[in-house]
């Protein structure tokens, strides 16, 4: 379900729904920040992999918490915010990089032995990717919110436990089954594969409104973070 259809979804129900206001419009914002933060918690959880186990629940924390608090300042200024020419490019961009960059280090990091231990630098990626990630969480929440800023920081705030234990939860579910890391991947390559597509820019410029276009640039792009990640990990094995 994406953001459009959810922000249509609440807003139909906060009309019909007696006592609709405030408690109302920050339930679902909780429940639109829980929906559209499936692809940021595989981002947190590919991202702790690389930390020792005893510093991967600060990691998740820390970095949830920061991607919180971005989030809510984004949204406060939404309007200006997505009007940005070829924001979603870049963003989209940078997830494929991401997912590339994480699946080498997790792949080196099980070659090799031994983990990354760099907390702040998982921490970092979790920010940047849910950044980049959250532009339809954005818009959504500033449409129900309507720049209420209590209401952001208590119907977020809500929001991080759960996300929490879902980052958690895949990164265990990681450690025992390392295809998930590649599945997180894959996924990481059709949001950014999304992000492109859809950037307000290129469609201007294009004028391409073709699903089947759609989803076959989605499946190119899942193609080339796992062909590039691939490339580079046997890159550096002839190396060794």
């Amino acid at each position: 379900m994406d953001s459009d259809t959810l922000l249509h979804t609440t807003g139909f129900l906060a009309n019909i729904l007696p006592g609709s206001g405030f408690w109302l419009n920050s339930l679902f914002i909780i429940l639109i920040d829980i929906v559209l933060s499936g692809d940021n918690s595989v981002v947190i959880a590919m991202a702790v992999m690389s930390l020792p186990k005893a510093k991967r629940t600060r990691g998740i924390l820390i970095g949830t918490v920061g991607a919180v608090l971005l989030r809510v300042i984004f949204t406060l200024v939404a309007a200006h915010l997505l009007q940005t020419p070829f924001l979603k490019l870049i963003g989209g961009v940078l997830i494929l990089w991401i997912a590339v960059k994480l699946l080498v280090e997790d792949s080196e990091a099980a070659e090799g032995g031994k983990k990354i231990e760099s907390l702040w630098h998982a921490v970092w990626i979790i920010l940047v990717a849910d950044f980049t990630m959250s532009l339809d969480n954005v818009l959504a929440v500033a449409g129900l919110s309507q720049g209420n800023a209590l209401q952001l920081w208590l119907s977020l705030g809500f929001s991080i436990p759960i996300v929490v234990f879902a980052s958690a939860l895949l990164a265990k579910l990681m450690d025992r089954y390392p295809v998930i890391m590649v599945i997180g991947a894959g996924l990481l390559g059709k949001v950014g594969g999304e992000m492109i597509y859809t950037d307000p820019v290129l469609q201007n410029w294009f004028k391409i409104e073709s699903e089947s276009i759609k989803i076959g640039f989605e499946i190119f792009c899942i193609l080339a973070v796992l062909g590039f990640a691939y490339f580079i990990k046997k890159g550096h094995e002839e190396k060794v």
